[in-house]
């Protein structure tokens, strides 16, 4: 497919993330966190859906007639592996790809605090990757298995939809099996994966509440349990766990999560001062404060025990963006435009620091 490999390869030049197709309109590329036309690739409904032709898998053909959209891998010789969304929009087709690099990337080369390393290397619990879409969830958590891949001799499994990185057996032995093609649902790979003798299972995405139950049941029996989770701060992912569930059942969990919960990674990128971009990036690690919190239903102060835990390797946003800025790896107008509280970040960076967060805690 010569126009379709075109397009990847200009892509690919500019250093791309995502590419966007759909029909009699320009594709679309970003790059560093922008959208930029292709003004010389204007293709019709035809060559679209030719393009969709060619990269689907044809176990997924029926699926994309009846559910009208889906997701899968494509890799394209000599220009590297995509994670490809092909949905209908106005009644068309049209394509979302998102570019996966070959190599699994490092936490030095992701620019992720060293925490991660430790957090990686838990022996059991839930560890949750939270941020919005594109915020590079799934470059972490590469980054997450590989490490654990080259520390420790454990049994990995990955439910991934659709597989992204491509893991080779280094000290562990990791298999990786993909919804529709290995599996027929994620709710049937979880009902299984307890019988495959893993000490790590990486889910792809926490989707339901019966996903989280499986997670849950996994971490109780001495499992690390490793997923990402949509959340725009890392205190914010227990209410969105407990909104899978029905009021009446909200307590239960939540002592249930205090227990298995381990820590809560959450994302945002921020464009870097070299170019490209890099993650601020906010932790909250299961200590016996935040257990506490969990436990008595005051989600509200979780914030304060994350800004107050640096000791134990916690970090707010406003934190992580103060370090990026006073290391020069982005600007303070950046750092502002990212901050969950720019009115405090404008203060730190100004070297005006307030105590409030510990008072908060001390009524708690």
């Amino acid at each position: 497919m010569e126009s379709l490999h075109s397009l990847l390869k200009f892509a690919l030049n500019m250093g791309a993330s995502d590419i966007h197709v759909k029909p009699n309109a320009p594709a679309t590329i970003r790059v560093a966190g922008e959208l930029h036309p292709v003004q010389e690739v204007v293709p019709n409904e035809e060559q679209v859906n030719a393009m969709v032709k060619h990269m689907i898998p044809r176990h997924l053909e029926v699926r994309l007639e009846r559910e009208k959209e889906v997701d899968f891998s494509y890799t394209a010789p000599e220009l590297g592996r995509y994670r490809v969304n092909i949905f209908h929009q106005r009644g068309q087709l049209s394509i979302a790809m998102r570019y996966v690099k070959s190599q699994i990337p490092t936490f030095a080369e992701l620019h992720l605090p060293p925490q991660l390393a430790k957090i990686a290397s838990m022996p059991r619990g839930i560890v949750l990757v939270t941020g919005t879409t594109g915020c590079g969830k799934s470059s972490t958590l590469a980054a997450m298995i590989d490490h654990i891949n080259q520390t420790d001799k454990l049994h990995i499994i990955t439910l991934e939809d659709p597989i992204e990185y491509i893991f080779e057996d280094k000290l562990s032995v990791i298999e990786q099996r993909e919804v529709g093609l290995d599996t027929l649902s994620f709710e049937r790979a979880l009902a299984h994966v307890m019988r495959q003798d893993p000490d790590v299972i990486m889910i792809g995405e926490m989707r339901d509440s019966q996903s989280f139950m499986a997670a849950l049941a996994a971490a109780d029996t001495g499992h690390l349990v490793l997923t990402t989770l949509h959340t725009t701060t890392a205190y914010q992912a227990i209410g969105r766990i407990l909104d899978f569930f029905p009021a009446h059942e909200r307590d239960q969990i939540r002592r249930q999560i205090a227990v298995n919960l381990q820590a809560v990674i959450c994302q945002r990128l921020v464009p870097a001062i070299a170019g490209g971009v890099v993650p601020a990036v906010e932790i909250m690690i299961n200590t016996p404060i935040v257990r506490k919190l969990i436990e008595d239903n005051q989600l509200d102060k979780l914030h304060a025990a994350i800004e107050t835990g640096t000791e134990d390797g916690m970090q707010t946003f406003n934190q992580s963006l103060f370090k990026l800025v006073k290391t020069k790896m982005i600007t303070e107008e950046n750092a502002l435009a990212h901050a969950s509280n720019p009115d405090a970040l404008r203060m730190n960076l100004k070297g005006i620091f307030l105590d409030e967060s510990r008072r908060i805690l001390a009524s708690a």
